[in-house]
């Protein structure tokens, strides 16, 4: 089935995107509170998607599709709003440049390799890689919101280092695994 659960999960993220960055556009903070809450909902959603599709046996070439596309563009157009915002800025940036320049180079590897039927499996740091750079931007979504009692910036500062220092690691991973089935 075409939308079934999991793929619906998986479109509703994607839907996802441009509210989130309308809502970079009202007043702060409720603006930043709203993209907060719309990016943990989406965040929820696809931890379900995945989960549900494996759990019901509706996993789909659609849904497998569709998934990291619906990751890439919501991550890469919140650190885009992010830098617009001013909540990233300096040095920083290179930080979420790192990681676009990475989802870009995967997303070209994998599909280069799926003309090859060569699949480029998800490794265990690679998730590690998307909790930890998930985790930081929201914390810098909130932090542009300027709640005065939470650490938010530095939060979601150290974690993008973090994030972009793995993305580093898994993108050379992939790399080095594709390189493989190039020659």
């Amino acid at each position: 089935m075409l939308f079934n659960l999991p793929n619906l999960l998986t479109l509703s993220r994607i839907l996802a995107v441009p509210l989130i960055m309308a809502a970079f556009y009202m007043d702060r903070p409720m603006g930043m509170y709203i993209a907060f809450a719309l990016f943990v909902v989406a965040g929820v959603t696809d931890f379900f998607d995945g989960y549900l599709a494996r759990a019901t046996g509706t996993v789909s070439k659609l849904g497998q599709f569709l998934d990291p596309i619906a990751d890439k563009l919501m991550v890469g157009a919140i650190l885009m709003m992010l830098v617009w915002a001013e909540v990233l800025h300096g040095f920083h940036v290179i930080a979420a440049v790192i990681i676009l320049s990475r989802e870009i180079l995967v997303s070209g590897l994998r599909e280069f390799l799926a003309g090859t039927e060569v699949s480029v499996p998800v490794s265990q740091l690679a998730k590690w890689k998307t909790t930890v750079q998930m985790v930081a931007i929201g914390a810098l979504v909130l932090a542009g919101a300027n709640p005065p009692m939470l650490p938010a910036l530095e939060v979601g500062l150290i974690g993008l280092w973090i994030a972009a220092l793995l993305t580093i690691i898994t993108g050379y991973d992939y790399l080095r695994h594709g390189l493989k089935h190039m020659t």
